[in-house]
Protein backbone atom coordinates (compact mmCIF):
# COMPACT_ATOMS: atom_id res chain seq x y z
CA UNK A 1 0.00 0.00 0.00
CA UNK A 2 1.20 3.77 -1.06
CA UNK A 3 1.85 5.82 2.26
CA UNK A 4 2.24 9.55 1.97
CA UNK A 5 3.47 11.00 5.03
CA UNK A 6 4.73 14.28 6.02
CA UNK A 7 3.97 17.35 3.67
CA UNK A 8 3.54 15.17 0.29
CA UNK A 9 0.51 13.78 2.43
CA UNK A 10 -0.84 17.39 3.32
CA UNK A 11 -0.13 18.04 -0.58
CA UNK A 12 -1.56 14.88 -1.23
CA UNK A 13 -4.90 16.15 0.35
CA UNK A 14 -5.15 19.92 -0.49
CA UNK A 15 -4.57 18.18 -3.92
CA UNK A 16 -7.93 16.27 -3.81
CA UNK A 17 -9.90 18.72 -1.79
CA UNK A 18 -9.42 21.37 -5.03
CA UNK A 19 -10.81 18.72 -6.86
CA UNK A 20 -13.70 18.52 -4.83
CA UNK A 21 -14.46 22.30 -4.92
CA UNK A 22 -13.75 22.62 -8.78
CA UNK A 23 -16.11 19.95 -9.13
CA UNK A 24 -18.90 21.54 -6.81
CA UNK A 25 -18.76 19.09 -3.98
CA UNK A 26 -17.65 21.49 -1.54
CA UNK A 27 -18.98 25.34 -1.11
CA UNK A 28 -16.04 27.99 -1.24
CA UNK A 29 -16.08 29.89 2.20
CA UNK A 30 -16.91 33.30 1.04
CA UNK A 31 -14.37 35.51 2.55
CA UNK A 32 -13.42 39.87 2.11
CA UNK A 33 -9.67 40.56 2.80
CA UNK A 34 -8.59 44.04 4.32
CA UNK A 35 -4.72 44.69 3.59
CA UNK A 36 -2.28 47.09 3.26
CA UNK A 37 0.29 45.31 1.06
CA UNK A 38 3.05 44.87 2.12
CA UNK A 39 5.46 41.82 1.31
CA UNK A 40 3.47 39.50 3.71
CA UNK A 41 0.44 40.86 2.48
CA UNK A 42 1.15 39.73 -1.00
CA UNK A 43 2.53 36.32 -0.06
CA UNK A 44 -1.26 36.22 1.90
CA UNK A 45 -3.55 37.52 -1.39
CA UNK A 46 -1.45 34.70 -3.59
CA UNK A 47 -2.56 31.95 -1.00
CA UNK A 48 -5.60 32.81 -0.73
CA UNK A 49 -6.68 33.46 -4.79
CA UNK A 50 -4.74 30.16 -5.20
CA UNK A 51 -7.15 28.14 -3.57
CA UNK A 52 -10.82 27.74 -4.90
CA UNK A 53 -11.90 26.54 -1.39
CA UNK A 54 -12.14 30.53 -0.57
CA UNK A 55 -14.44 33.10 -2.29
CA UNK A 56 -12.57 36.07 -1.92
CA UNK A 57 -15.69 38.49 -2.52
CA UNK A 58 -13.21 42.00 -2.04
CA UNK A 59 -9.89 43.26 -1.76
CA UNK A 60 -10.17 46.52 0.72
CA UNK A 61 -6.90 48.57 1.12
CA UNK A 62 -5.01 50.64 4.08
CA UNK A 63 -2.58 52.83 4.58
CA UNK A 64 -0.18 50.42 6.70
CA UNK A 65 2.59 48.88 5.37
CA UNK A 66 3.50 52.11 3.37
CA UNK A 67 1.24 55.04 2.77
CA UNK A 68 -2.24 54.13 0.70
CA UNK A 69 -0.93 55.57 -2.63
CA UNK A 70 1.47 52.42 -2.62
CA UNK A 71 -0.71 49.67 -1.31
CA UNK A 72 -4.08 50.21 -3.38
CA UNK A 73 -1.71 49.77 -6.20
CA UNK A 74 0.42 46.79 -4.64
CA UNK A 75 -3.22 45.47 -4.19
CA UNK A 76 -4.17 46.03 -8.02
CA UNK A 77 -0.91 44.24 -9.13
CA UNK A 78 -1.22 41.65 -6.81
CA UNK A 79 -4.72 40.67 -7.83
CA UNK A 80 -4.33 41.57 -11.21
CA UNK A 81 -0.96 39.20 -11.58
CA UNK A 82 -3.88 36.49 -10.62
CA UNK A 83 -6.17 37.17 -13.05
CA UNK A 84 -9.18 37.18 -10.96
CA UNK A 85 -11.94 39.48 -11.63
CA UNK A 86 -12.27 40.63 -7.70
CA UNK A 87 -13.19 44.58 -7.41
CA UNK A 88 -10.09 46.33 -5.06
CA UNK A 89 -11.62 49.36 -3.29
CA UNK A 90 -9.41 51.99 -1.19
CA UNK A 91 -9.93 52.53 1.93
CA UNK A 92 -8.42 54.81 5.28
CA UNK A 93 -4.83 56.22 4.43
CA UNK A 94 -4.55 57.00 8.33
CA UNK A 95 -5.43 55.72 11.84
CA UNK A 96 -8.40 56.77 13.53
CA UNK A 97 -6.90 59.20 15.48
CA UNK A 98 -3.28 60.52 15.38
CA UNK A 99 -1.04 60.37 12.23
CA UNK A 100 -0.01 57.63 9.71
CA UNK A 101 3.74 55.55 10.29
CA UNK A 102 5.00 53.32 7.51
CA UNK A 103 7.89 50.69 8.01
CA UNK A 104 9.86 51.22 4.81
CA UNK A 105 12.63 49.53 6.42
CA UNK A 106 10.86 45.95 6.25
CA UNK A 107 8.74 46.71 3.49
CA UNK A 108 10.96 48.73 0.71
CA UNK A 109 9.76 52.30 -0.62
CA UNK A 110 6.80 50.59 -2.64
CA UNK A 111 5.87 48.15 -0.10
CA UNK A 112 6.98 44.75 -2.05
CA UNK A 113 10.65 45.65 -1.61
CA UNK A 114 11.25 47.37 -4.56
CA UNK A 115 9.59 44.30 -7.17
CA UNK A 116 8.34 46.36 -9.99
CA UNK A 117 4.97 44.55 -10.86
CA UNK A 118 2.22 45.07 -14.03
CA UNK A 119 -0.15 47.72 -12.98
CA UNK A 120 -3.55 45.32 -12.01
CA UNK A 121 -7.01 46.46 -12.93
CA UNK A 122 -8.41 50.36 -11.57
CA UNK A 123 -9.40 50.23 -8.41
CA UNK A 124 -13.45 49.48 -7.76
CA UNK A 125 -15.61 52.94 -7.42
CA UNK A 126 -16.42 53.61 -3.35
CA UNK A 127 -14.79 53.36 -0.10
CA UNK A 128 -13.59 50.47 1.56
CA UNK A 129 -16.38 50.71 4.71
CA UNK A 130 -18.84 51.21 2.61
CA UNK A 131 -17.69 47.84 0.61
CA UNK A 132 -17.26 46.45 4.10
CA UNK A 133 -20.99 46.59 5.02
CA UNK A 134 -22.39 46.14 1.94
CA UNK A 135 -20.67 42.86 1.35
CA UNK A 136 -21.62 42.30 4.82
CA UNK A 137 -25.60 42.85 3.58
CA UNK A 138 -25.29 40.60 0.74
CA UNK A 139 -23.88 37.89 3.17
CA UNK A 140 -26.83 37.76 5.73
CA UNK A 141 -26.94 36.45 9.28
CA UNK A 142 -24.42 34.09 10.00
CA UNK A 143 -26.75 31.92 11.75
CA UNK A 144 -28.61 31.01 8.95
CA UNK A 145 -27.13 28.22 6.84
CA UNK A 146 -24.97 28.96 3.51
CA UNK A 147 -25.30 32.64 4.70
CA UNK A 148 -22.31 34.67 7.06
CA UNK A 149 -19.10 36.66 5.54
CA UNK A 150 -15.85 35.95 7.19
CA UNK A 151 -13.37 39.22 7.21
CA UNK A 152 -9.83 38.59 7.40
CA UNK A 153 -7.60 41.28 8.29
CA UNK A 154 -4.47 41.46 7.66
CA UNK A 155 -3.28 45.13 8.12
CA UNK A 156 -4.54 47.93 10.68
CA UNK A 157 -7.95 47.32 11.48
CA UNK A 158 -8.89 51.22 10.36
CA UNK A 159 -11.48 49.78 7.34
CA UNK A 160 -12.77 47.30 9.44
CA UNK A 161 -13.64 49.20 12.20
CA UNK A 162 -15.29 52.46 10.72
CA UNK A 163 -17.73 49.22 8.96
CA UNK A 164 -18.29 47.98 12.56
CA UNK A 165 -18.78 51.57 14.52
CA UNK A 166 -21.50 53.32 11.24
CA UNK A 167 -23.20 50.15 11.36
CA UNK A 168 -23.04 47.54 14.07
CA UNK A 169 -26.04 45.68 13.30
CA UNK A 170 -23.99 44.39 10.66
CA UNK A 171 -22.00 42.28 12.80
CA UNK A 172 -25.19 39.86 12.65
CA UNK A 173 -23.52 39.20 9.30
CA UNK A 174 -20.04 37.95 10.63
CA UNK A 175 -19.25 34.35 10.64
CA UNK A 176 -15.38 35.01 11.58
CA UNK A 177 -12.65 37.88 11.99
CA UNK A 178 -9.36 36.57 11.27
CA UNK A 179 -6.70 39.41 12.33
CA UNK A 180 -3.08 39.08 11.86
CA UNK A 181 -2.45 41.63 14.87
CA UNK A 182 -1.13 41.63 18.52
CA UNK A 183 1.67 40.11 20.43
CA UNK A 184 1.42 37.68 24.10
CA UNK A 185 5.17 39.24 24.53
CA UNK A 186 7.12 41.28 23.04
CA UNK A 187 6.68 43.79 19.85
CA UNK A 188 8.58 43.91 16.56
CA UNK A 189 7.78 48.00 16.72
CA UNK A 190 7.72 49.27 19.96
CA UNK A 191 8.74 46.59 22.70
CA UNK A 192 5.13 46.07 23.41
CA UNK A 193 3.24 46.45 20.17
CA UNK A 194 3.24 44.65 17.08
CA UNK A 195 2.55 46.72 13.99
CA UNK A 196 -0.60 46.20 13.01
CA UNK A 197 -1.66 46.75 16.59
CA UNK A 198 0.34 50.00 16.96
CA UNK A 199 -0.68 51.73 13.92
CA UNK A 200 -4.54 52.05 14.98
CA UNK A 201 -5.42 50.55 18.69
CA UNK A 202 -8.57 52.75 19.07
CA UNK A 203 -9.76 50.82 15.58
CA UNK A 204 -8.81 47.06 17.06
CA UNK A 205 -10.10 48.04 20.21
CA UNK A 206 -13.54 48.49 18.10
CA UNK A 207 -13.22 44.67 16.48
CA UNK A 208 -12.36 43.24 19.69
CA UNK A 209 -15.57 44.33 21.38
CA UNK A 210 -17.99 43.53 18.05
CA UNK A 211 -18.71 40.15 20.25
CA UNK A 212 -18.09 38.10 16.88
CA UNK A 213 -15.93 34.81 17.09
CA UNK A 214 -12.48 36.55 16.31
CA UNK A 215 -9.25 34.47 15.56
CA UNK A 216 -5.90 35.72 16.29
CA UNK A 217 -2.50 35.57 14.57
CA UNK A 218 0.11 36.92 16.74
CA UNK A 219 3.83 37.55 16.72
CA UNK A 220 4.77 34.43 18.19
CA UNK A 221 2.16 32.31 16.01
CA UNK A 222 3.84 34.15 12.68
CA UNK A 223 7.60 33.81 13.92
CA UNK A 224 6.74 30.26 13.38
CA UNK A 225 6.18 30.13 10.01
CA UNK A 226 9.57 31.35 9.08
CA UNK A 227 11.00 32.41 5.26
CA UNK A 228 14.24 30.32 5.43
CA UNK A 229 16.61 31.38 2.59
CA UNK A 230 16.30 27.49 1.42
CA UNK A 231 11.87 27.68 1.96
CA UNK A 232 12.76 30.62 -0.39
CA UNK A 233 14.30 28.57 -2.64
CA UNK A 234 12.15 25.98 -2.59
CA UNK A 235 9.35 28.68 -3.78
CA UNK A 236 11.06 29.67 -6.60
CA UNK A 237 11.63 25.91 -7.76
CA UNK A 238 8.54 25.96 -10.41
CA UNK A 239 6.83 27.73 -13.38
CA UNK A 240 4.55 30.42 -13.17
CA UNK A 241 4.35 34.81 -12.76
CA UNK A 242 2.67 34.55 -9.57
CA UNK A 243 5.24 31.84 -8.31
CA UNK A 244 8.41 34.26 -9.24
CA UNK A 245 6.75 37.44 -7.77
CA UNK A 246 6.13 36.04 -4.67
CA UNK A 247 9.41 34.41 -4.65
CA UNK A 248 10.94 37.34 -5.48
CA UNK A 249 8.85 39.97 -3.28
CA UNK A 250 10.01 36.99 0.01
CA UNK A 251 13.54 37.26 -0.94
CA UNK A 252 13.31 41.04 -0.80
CA UNK A 253 13.21 40.91 2.91
CA UNK A 254 15.57 41.20 5.30
CA UNK A 255 15.86 38.45 8.11
CA UNK A 256 14.57 39.33 11.43
CA UNK A 257 17.47 40.28 14.28
CA UNK A 258 14.58 39.06 17.00
CA UNK A 259 14.96 35.60 15.55
CA UNK A 260 18.70 35.24 15.12
CA UNK A 261 18.69 36.31 11.21
CA UNK A 262 17.60 33.00 10.55
CA UNK A 263 15.18 34.47 8.42
CA UNK A 264 11.71 36.38 8.48
CA UNK A 265 8.54 35.68 9.66
CA UNK A 266 5.88 34.95 7.32
CA UNK A 267 3.10 36.96 8.63
CA UNK A 268 0.02 37.91 6.87
CA UNK A 269 -0.25 34.57 5.14
CA UNK A 270 -0.89 32.43 8.70
CA UNK A 271 -4.37 34.31 8.70
CA UNK A 272 -5.39 33.21 5.49
CA UNK A 273 -4.02 29.38 6.03
CA UNK A 274 -5.96 29.16 9.36
CA UNK A 275 -9.08 29.30 7.02
CA UNK A 276 -7.42 26.39 4.80
CA UNK A 277 -6.19 24.34 7.28
CA UNK A 278 -7.19 24.54 10.60
CA UNK A 279 -5.68 21.27 11.34
CA UNK A 280 -1.90 22.69 11.22
CA UNK A 281 -2.73 25.17 14.07
CA UNK A 282 -3.26 24.44 17.80
CA UNK A 283 -5.57 27.56 19.60
CA UNK A 284 -7.14 28.65 23.09
CA UNK A 285 -9.79 30.97 24.09
CA UNK A 286 -8.46 33.97 25.63
CA UNK A 287 -9.33 37.36 26.61
CA UNK A 288 -7.86 39.81 24.94
CA UNK A 289 -7.71 43.86 25.24
CA UNK A 290 -5.53 46.59 23.43
CA UNK A 291 -3.86 49.46 25.18
CA UNK A 292 -5.04 52.63 23.67
CA UNK A 293 -3.02 54.98 26.16
CA UNK A 294 -0.33 57.12 24.61
CA UNK A 295 2.58 56.13 26.75
CA UNK A 296 4.92 53.45 26.01
CA UNK A 297 2.35 50.55 25.93
CA UNK A 298 0.21 51.95 23.25
CA UNK A 299 -0.79 49.39 20.83
CA UNK A 300 0.17 46.43 23.32
CA UNK A 301 -2.15 43.51 23.40
CA UNK A 302 -2.84 42.08 26.69
CA UNK A 303 -3.72 38.65 26.39
CA UNK A 304 -4.92 36.60 29.07
CA UNK A 305 -3.59 33.06 27.87
CA UNK A 306 -4.18 31.48 31.13
CA UNK A 307 -7.46 32.83 32.15
CA UNK A 308 -5.51 34.70 34.97
CA UNK A 309 -8.10 37.74 35.04
CA UNK A 310 -10.95 34.79 34.95
CA UNK A 311 -12.57 37.43 32.15
CA UNK A 312 -15.12 35.43 29.23
CA UNK A 313 -13.00 34.75 26.14
CA UNK A 314 -13.37 37.19 23.33
CA UNK A 315 -10.95 35.93 20.76
CA UNK A 316 -9.42 32.29 19.88
CA UNK A 317 -5.13 32.08 19.78
CA UNK A 318 -3.96 30.77 17.26
CA UNK A 319 -1.02 29.36 19.60
CA UNK A 320 1.38 26.86 17.09
CA UNK A 321 2.07 26.40 13.83
CA UNK A 322 3.00 23.58 11.75
CA UNK A 323 5.50 25.07 8.92
CA UNK A 324 6.27 22.62 7.03
CA UNK A 325 2.86 22.14 6.85
CA UNK A 326 2.00 25.76 5.79
CA UNK A 327 4.73 26.00 3.46
CA UNK A 328 3.62 23.05 1.92
CA UNK A 329 0.17 24.83 1.57
CA UNK A 330 1.28 27.81 0.05
CA UNK A 331 3.04 26.09 -2.49
CA UNK A 332 0.79 24.15 -3.51
CA UNK A 333 -2.13 27.18 -3.72
CA UNK A 334 0.46 29.51 -5.51
CA UNK A 335 1.30 26.52 -8.08
CA UNK A 336 -3.27 26.86 -8.92
CA UNK A 337 -2.00 30.38 -10.14
CA UNK A 338 -1.15 31.79 -13.57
Amino acid sequence: MLRRSGTDAHAWGLHRFILAVQAGGIMARPILIDCDPGTDDAIALFLALGNPALDVRAVTVAGGNVGLHHTLRNARALVGLTGRAIPVIAGADRPLLGSFTSETRVHGENGIGGVDLPDGPPAAPGLAADAIRQALRQAGPADQPGAGLTLVGIGPATNLALALATEPALAANIAEIVLMTGAWAEGNVTPAAEFNAWSDPEALAIVLACARPITLATLHLTSQALCTPARIAALQDGPGTCRAAAAAIMATVPPTRRLAYAGHPQHDACAIAWLLAPEIFTHRDVHAVVDCTNGPGRGQTIIDRWSRLALPPNARLLDTIDPDRFFALLAESIAHLP
